[in-house]
């Protein structure tokens, strides 16, 4: 007998609703198999994280990128201020009072003949130490206050809650004027103490919120179900998915802090001279607007560029930290 050739017959596969579907055998895949090339990732790939998605899109955003070099630079001449300013800011010369810019002298002299160029590039240091120095504070007393408050509720929650109240009412200008006027101190310790000071209750309640949202997550309670003591479930599994929030916040409060370091100093309760600061250039410098309006602008602009960089970089970080910007 001849002998037969028989055609492997498709698979016959049931359909969602009520049909069949035919499957060929010879194309068919294991389950757990992900399309390779362009088309998705491969198989090795790693899982895509919030963190991973934002550093993508921060990479692109044009404003995150002009912030960052900006603030680079500014760390940068802070670091290294006689790189760019070898002259000393403490030394003046009453005969150049005044005196418009000049070779060697960009941005001219101020009303005690100190080169401005050399104090607005000294200042850098101060200003940027003071921001992040407060930031720092800001974030881990109101980040630890906030996750206490928010993971155990109760007694700690209504305490810290009207804690918080009761320096929410206290203006920030008028406190630093009550609480610094009393300070003898040069140096930047005392204004940094007083930002922590009335700074962290904002960045508390952002993190108790941010905690409480967290901690009714499905795998949060699921880790607690399986034993995970109090620790763990903080530093493992709240902490990491509530920290975005607070980023985003300290990031924007930065430039703001220098501002505030800037006013205070300018309303003579921050630091006080032989300090070199944006605010005390500038509290000098305004008697003599009209003789020498550059003696108040380079610090003035210095001030506003840094402040501006740290709000753009903020808002960046923000767009790139919140899916629902996307």
């Amino acid at each position: 007998m001849p002998e037969q050739h028989y055609e492997p017959e498709p698979v016959v596969a049931g359909a969602a609703v009520g049909g069949t579907v035919d499957v060929d055998v010879g194309g068919a895949g294991t389950l757990g198999e992900r399309p390779k090339g362009r088309g998705g990732p491969g198989p090795r790939d790693r899982p895509r994280s919030l963190w991973s998605d934002a550093w993508r899109d921060l990479r692109r955003n044009p404003v995150f990128l002009v912030s960052g070099l900006v603030i680079l630079f500014l760390v940068l001449v802070s670091l290294w201020p006689s790189a760019i300013a070898p002259g000393s800011p403490l030394e003046c010369d009453l005969a150049r009072a005044q005196e418009g810019p000049r070779p060697g002298h960009p941005f001219g002299f101020d009303g005690q003949g100190c080169d401005v160029y050399t104090r607005t590039v000294h200042g850098a240091r101060t200003s940027v130490a003071v921001g992040v120095l407060a930031t720092l504070g800001v974030a881990v007393l109101g980040s630890v206050l906030g996750a206490l408050a928010g993971f155990f509720g109760g007694v700690w929650d209504s305490v810290l809650s009207r804690v918080t109240d009761v320096f929410f009412a206290i203006p920030v200008v008028l406190g630093g004027l009550v609480l610094l006027s009393v300070v003898t101190s040069n140096t930047v310790w005392p204004v940094i103490g007083f930002i922590v000071l009335l700074g962290w209750p904002q960045i508390f309640r952002i993190a108790r919120g941010s905690v409480i949202t967290v901690k009714q997550n499905d795998y949060v309670q699921a880790a607690r179900a399986l034993g995970a003591s109090p620790s763990r479930l903080v530093l493992r599994h709240i902490a990491p998915n509530a920290v975005a929030p607070v980023i985003v916040v300290a990031t924007i409060a930065l430039g703001t802090y220098i501002a505030l370091e800037a006013t205070l100093s300018y309303l003579g309760v921050g630091l006080k001279p032989p300090s070199v600061s944006w605010g005390i250039d500038i509290s000098a410098a305004s008697p003599y607007i009209r003789n020498a309006p550059h003696a108040l602008l380079w610090p003035s602009g210095a001030l506003a560029v840094t402040v501006l960089a740290f709000i753009m970089l903020g808002d960046a970080v923000r767009d790139a930290l919140d899916p629902k910007l996307r």
